[in-house]
């Protein structure tokens, strides 16, 4: 334990933008086959490095058919809220959860070239202490790290409702359920908060038999899946309002609140409109009378394609829907960057006034149909997918695998795991960086990126930027 905070955490947004720069990412490499364990890359972010955008490390776990998907920090900026317990912790440990195998990795990064795991915790101790699976989004909280997971009980993972569980922030212990009244929650996906004014937000994705072997054409044209997110009392551990997108549209997936605590609003992405196939950004806020509202306001549109030049999925609709799989929020509150899965896209939106977003800039890279290539000239598989932001926001990385059975449903003559980066401009705007180029070993795909002292997708602060 350090003797005073650690120095990656931040009172506030602002002073996290104003950090030093990151000097390597934590990667996630997986076997979309279970033929290969999968691990955690070490990629060097440091533009004066003789070994810039390589790998330059490598946890490879023990155990095979994890499928690692999201990942987080033990401890964050949260950790200096006026709540917590544990200012002295330091952010050093990655908690990997395999969403196949429902078993989690504590890995040490404290000394990033020589990362190692530290504690393995089994799959059995996870069902038994919360009658949950599936473990899939990780968050820091001030008195300790909290687990989202899209399974309940059950081999398949429908006997009870998935839900959120913590663990101790130290001992990695499993200590129980987060939920004390759940509502009408009864799928899960992302969650996020604001700390200051104690609420959370989750959203829904599918129950596993829906998403594990792929997407069900079925369920989705019947509107069966998640299409709406949750407002919860932090502290007290209640569902206080759901608020319903509306049925069409599709596996509401990432949740970004605006990072300044004064601020009441963010956004979540919608995967597909089933209208219309349109992919959507919805922004939600928290009106005068203290009740959630959204609206959606940002759609983007399919792309016509002759039916020969798609996967048997989408021949059919002879269109490539966008398929919105991630977004991620600067830091400043400034630019929200939306992962175009399907298009081969990704798009940055000035959400200055966050009711009425302005596209800024675009790169077009993969995509089902198109298969851009990067600048440099070498293949980019599948399309834009998990998206991660530098702290100073000049810097977007992202990489291309959404969850394995959906690749090969998708993309299903494609391969590969890449990473690239894109600079921002001084007031908006995308460029490809040519020297970055990140190709993962052969038989894995990449997907979440963790940012070396925090990024932007990371850490909730407490304080306002002044």
């Amino acid at each position: 334990m350090n003797l005073r905070p650690d120095p990656t955490f931040h009172a506030s947004p602002k002073l996290a933008m104003e950090a030093p720069a990151e000097n390597y990412a934590f990667t996630v490499m997986l076997s979309p086959d279970g033929a290969q364990s999968d691990g955690i890359a070490v990629v060097d972010l440091n533009a004066e490095s003789d070994t810039y955008g390589q790998i330059v490390h490598q946890v490879i776990v023990p155990n095979k058919g994890d499928e690692f998907h999201h990942f987080g920090w033990n401890a964050c900026s949260s950790s200096l809220s006026p709540l917590t317990g544990h200012a002295f912790l330091e952010r050093r440990y990655l908690i990997v959860p395999g969403i196949r195998s429902s078993r989690i990795y504590i890995i040490d990064v404290k000394e990033p070239l020589t990362a190692k795991i530290h504690k393995t915790i089994e799959p059995e101790e996870l069902f038994a202490k919360t009658g949950y699976s599936r473990p899939h989004t990780i968050h820091c909280g001030p008195e300790g790290i909290y687990v989202s997971c899209l399974g309940g009980g059950g081999e398949d993972g429908t006997d009870g409702p998935p839900g959120i569980f913590i663990m101790d922030c130290e001992t990695f212990e499993i200590i129980g359920q987060y939920e004390m009244d759940r509502g009408k929650q009864d799928k899960h996906y992302d969650f996020w908060w604001n700390l200051p004014q104690d609420y959370m937000v989750s959203s829904e994705w599918g129950l596993p038999p829906q998403f594990e072997n792929g997407v069900v054409p079925e369920d989705l044209l019947s509107n069966k899946y998640g299409h709406s997110i949750h407002f919860w009392d932090l502290r007290a551990r209640k569902n206080i309002q759901t608020v319903d997108f509306g049925e069409n549209h599709q596996m509401a997936l990432e949740i970004r609140p605006a990072h300044d605590p004064t601020k009441s609003y963010g956004f979540c992405g919608v995967v597909v409109d089933t209208t219309n196939l349109q992919g959507a950004i919805f922004t939600w806020w928290r009106d005068d009378d203290g009740v959630w509202q959204s609206k959606k306001t940002i759609t983007i549109d399919p792309r016509p394609e002759n039916p020969e030049n798609l996967p048997p999925l989408l021949q059919g609709f002879e269109a490539v829907p966008p398929l919105v799989t991630d977004i991620d929020l600067s830091l400043d509150d400034r630019f929200l960057y939306v992962a175009c899965w399907g298009l081969g896209e990704m798009h940055q939106y000035d959400v200055s006034d966050p009711m009425n977003p302005k596209l800024a800039g675009k790169v077009e890279l993969g995509g089902i149909a198109k298969s851009k290539e990067h600048p440099n000239g070498k293949h980019f598989a599948f399309g834009p997918q998990m998206v991660e932001i530098s702290r100073d926001g000049k810097r977007v990385y992202w990489t291309n695998s959404l969850y394995s059975t959906w690749d090969d449903q998708f993309y299903p003559d494609d391969e590969g795991g890449q990473m690239v980066m894109a600079d921002v401009g001084e007031n908006g705007g995308l460029t490809l960086n040519k020297d970055f180029y990140v190709d993962f070993p052969k038989g894995l795909r990449s997907h979440q990126i963790r940012l070396e002292g925090g990024d932007c997708s990371t850490d909730s602060f407490c304080y306002p930027s002044v």
